[in-house]
């Protein structure tokens, strides 16, 4: 497809961002379904200066929102979807008829990613390991949306996890209870707990043959999802699937983040398969 006066442009917002995936996986996108959309990447240092400017642009359709600028973007935008505003932050942004809204793809990606490998997750007791933005973004959407019957955050970072618990508790109506992450509490923790899900960067290439959780802990009844996608099996679900465990890898929830910002944009089914391919091609 030809780039000319009609083509609408999305791209990412972030620094850096020469290791982002997402102008290979959208562009292939628009590609399959042969939309006259194009797909790049800025690197930001004033988050505010850059949307002002891209809200000048007629032809901008949207963006990626990611490190660091998630929570600086907000307050540039006219609208703020409600569950992107509960966690605080925002990694997409539409602009519809000359009106920037911010979304939080990162939470309907995780809740979808677990759906779509059937994990149950109304009435069950789930444990997240990590408290920053990707942890808040799976927290509330698992509080808006699931049913869940008990949430417990394991976390290092001690105010950042305590205000994440506050935050759940005073806004949703889940059950939180929230500790330190150590081996201890993973002790008392995991045997109760259905589902397992992992938001630190523990586990991600080159490190990747660490994990927080020793394998003893883990039992045939938990569903662990790992939100870290490089490599594509990580220790941690290299260590569930030998216990039995069901598995989601952390591709899923970034393949699906990435679905739900394409069919925001472009208001069309994406082209899941081909966006996989991409991903998996480039990790293999």
């Amino acid at each position: 497809m030809d780039i000319d006066a009609r083509t609408q442009f999305c791209g990412v917002i972030g620094n850096p961002v020469g290791h982002s995936l997402s102008p290979a996986i959208h562009n292939a996108a628009f590609r399959k379904l042969g939309l006259n959309f194009v797909y790049l990447a800025w690197q930001v240092e004033a988050v505010g200066d850059a949307i002002n400017g891209l809200r000048a642009l007629g032809n901008f359709r949207g963006a990626s929102v990611t490190i660091p600028h998630k929570v600086a973007a907000i307050p540039f935008l006219d609208h703020t979807e409600p569950t992107a505003l509960r966690i605080g932050a925002i990694n997409t942004i539409v602009a519809e008829k000359g009106e920037l809204t911010g979304y939080n793809t990162d939470a309907t990606g995780a809740l979808r990613a677990l759906r779509e490998g059937r994990v149950d997750l109304n009435g069950r007791r789930i444990v997240i390991l990590g408290s920053g933005g990707a942890a808040r973004a799976v927290a509330f959407a698992l509080a808006a949306e699931s049913g869940a019957a008990r949430l417990t955050l394991l976390g290092i970072d001690d105010m950042e996890r305590a205000q994440l618990a506050q935050d759940l508790r005073s806004t949703t109506a889940i059950t939180v209870e929230d500790f330190h992450l150590d081996e201890g509490a993973l002790r008392r923790a995991l045997p109760d707990a259905q589902v397992l899900i992992h938001c630190t960067p523990i586990g991600m290439s080159p490190k990747a043959d660490t994990t927080c959780v020793p394998a003893s802990l883990l039992h045939a009844g938990l569903s662990v999802m790992d939100i870290v996608y490089n490599p594509l099996e990580t220790r941690l679900l290299k260590d569930a699937r030998r216990a039995g465990c069901q598995t989601i890898p952390g591709l899923e929830m970034f393949l699906n983040q990435a679905v739900t910002q394409f069919e925001l944009w472009t208001s069309q089914p994406a082209p899941v398969e081909v966006m996989r391919t991409v991903l998996e091609s480039h990790f293999r």
